[in-house]
């Protein structure tokens, strides 16, 4: 792409689309005006701009550029860079129709969706839709991003509705009507912490051991606290952008109970002392966006919220579930991770101090207060309480999200689920999706607690199992999984950037030559423990932990290993 931009003109179309996100340039003459600090004080709307241009041109063309730059006073080179960062942007793309059918593992073995006739197609990796896909995501100038699936499951609750507390809203309450909601418990959470005070918030949230739910299990009343005694113009984030292949949990509770979330947030800026918040929701997840948004505009105009709260969509980048790289994405820069110290709770987003968690952490804090902190330490195990949300998929005969207390087995998921679809005989279970681990048989009966699945080398992760049958191949499957890491780097440290893509070239070189498998298989340890022991995040550190499970049980490359 040519990056002297600023010769090419926006349409009539695109400079709209802008100007409805931005308002009107400052000046009556048609020229835009360069407003200094005021003007760069507003990059963090650079991503809110690039899916007006997309959503009105289909693409993030030369001349919408030059207009970003010029109005938000960012180099043209930089808005390209930031815009280039994200998959669902088509930078200088050829406009029209995109349509992203997934080919992610749990969709894989059910086929590809069809495309429509004319439209520019895509692969995409893991839609968020495994529970009914095959699945395609849509996008079409005017009318913005639509999901078609495949599967005709009957809704995403398989379970009995005494056995939900934190789904119990889910497929029972219209999810748009907040007198619904209101009437279904609604608010009450909130309410009460405001009756307690922060610190008898914060006393329920320790004593009812409640631990993050988006894989790191930091307990949660700790970090609650650290932000609350944080000095400073405070920020809270809950954290919707679940891009883990396999994992669907948080989309069913965005999109069947957003006001939950609504709650939830405010009730983490009222014990904190956050005036600000973010909701940042994955790109691929339109009717989770749409219907946040609406909630928060709903309890607004009933007063109901203290909290300024913005809903922020992401643009495709599953880097951007990593806390520090979700700050610089809303800050408007690429979606990078950053070195920590500092910590969130110190110097987050925009430099504030920042309290962040991911939905399913959020909305079971609204449980901690209904049932309080003690009742809820009772339920699960002492070392990992309450309930968990898991998100069964692949070829099982109910894939869905299912609630059940910590110590329930992977055994107990799987016959919730209807056990192996077809009745045929289990293959393996990946446990945490893409950067979990494989497991046979037996690892169905370790109990799914945050102790227990570390003494067995298994992960919970965010929550996800993906189940295969005897009959799959699990060479494309463990190639996809590289791949999807790749693809996904942010290519910031070397260990992460150069060590994927390493690791797909190995495994293609293993598969295609079966007797170079003992070396490979060497080199793929290596590679692991470089990734591991040096790259910035999280991604490096679990890239390879699927690929070695699977050669360890035997998966693949077992004939020569």
């Amino acid at each position: 792409m040519d990056l002297r931009l600023l010769s090419e003109r926006p349409s009539a179309e695109e400079r709209s689309a802008v100007d409805a996100l931005l308002g009107s340039p400052e000046r009556g003459d048609g020229r835009v005006a360069v407003g200094g600090h005021a003007v760069r004080a507003r990059r963090h709307l650079l991503l809110p701009a690039l899916h007006a241009l997309q959503d009105a041109a289909g693409a993030i063309t030369r001349g919408g550029v030059a207009y970003i730059s010029e109005r938000l006073s960012i180099p043209p080179t930089d808005v390209f860079g930031v815009a280039s960062f994200y998959e669902l942007f088509e930078v200088d793309g050829p406009g029209g129709v995109t349509e992203r059918p997934c080919d992610d593992i749990a969709c894989m073995g059910r086929g590809v969706a069809p495309v429509g006739a004319g439209t520019h197609v895509e692969p995409s990796a893991c839609l968020g839709q495994c529970d009914r896909g095959p699945a395609v995501l849509r996008h079409e100038p005017g009318r913005g991003y639509t999901v078609r699936t495949g599967g005709a499951i009957g809704g995403p609750i398989h379970q009995p509705r005494s056995q939900l507390r934190l789904l119990r809203r889910v497929g029972a309450v219209d999810p748009t009507s907040l007198d619904a909601y209101l009437d279904s418990g609604g608010f009450e959470a909130l309410a009460k912490a405001k009756a307690m005070g922060g610190e008898a918030v914060i006393a329920e949230l320790e004593a009812s051991g409640l631990r993050g739910r988006g894989g790191a299990a930091f307990p949660v009343g700790r970090k609650w606290d650290g932000v609350r005694r944080a000095a400073g113009d405070k920020v809270v984030i809950a954290n919707g952008d679940e891009s883990e292949p396999g994992t669907f949990k948080d989309r069913v509770v965005m999109e069947d109970d957003p006001f939950a979330v609504v709650e939830a947030l405010a009730l983490f800026g009222f014990v904190t002392g956050a005036k600000e918040g973010f909701i940042y929701v994955r790109g691929e997840y339109p009717t989770a966006a749409a219907r946040l948004e609406a909630a928060v505009a709903a309890a607004g105009e009933r007063g109901l919220l203290d909290l300024a709260i913005e809903v922020r969509r992401g643009a495709g980048a599953y880097i951007c579930g990593e806390e520090t790289a979700l700050f610089a994405s809303i800050e408007g820069f690429r979606g990078e991770p950053r070195q920590k110290p500092p910590f969130p709770n110190e110097a987050g987003v925009f430099g504030r101090p920042t309290g962040i968690n991911n939905i399913e952490t959020l909305v079971t804090v609204l449980e901690v207060l209904r049932i309080g902190g003690a009742t809820f330490a009772e339920l699960g195990t002492e070392g990992s309480t309450g309930p968990k949300l898991f998100c069964v998929s692949g070829d099982v005969d109910r894939p869905g999200v299912y609630e059940v207390e910590f110590g329930a087995t992977g055994r107990d998921l799987l016959d919730l689920a209807g056990g192996v679809a077809a009745g045929r005989a289990l293959g393996a279970v990946l446990f945490g999706g893409a950067a979990g681990v494989f497991g046979g048989d037996d690892a169905l009966d370790v109990p799914l607690t945050f102790e227990d699945t570390r003494a067995a080398r298994l992960t919970i992760g965010a929550g996800a199992l993906i189940v295969f049958d005897d009959t799959t191949d699990f060479e494309p499957v463990v190639e996809r999984i590289a791949r999807f890491f790749s693809d996904e780097s942010c290519g910031q440290c070397v260990p992460c950037r150069v060590g994927t893509v390493r690791q797909g070239e190995s495994l293609q070189r293993m598969f295609s030559n079966p007797a170079s498998t003992p070396l490979e298989v060497r080199l793929l340890g290596d590679l692991a423990k470089a990734m591991d022991d040096s790259s910035i995040c999280g991604l490096g550190r679990t890239a390879s932990l699927a690929v070695r499970s699977a050669i360890d049980l035997g998966l693949v490359g077992a004939a020569h290993g």
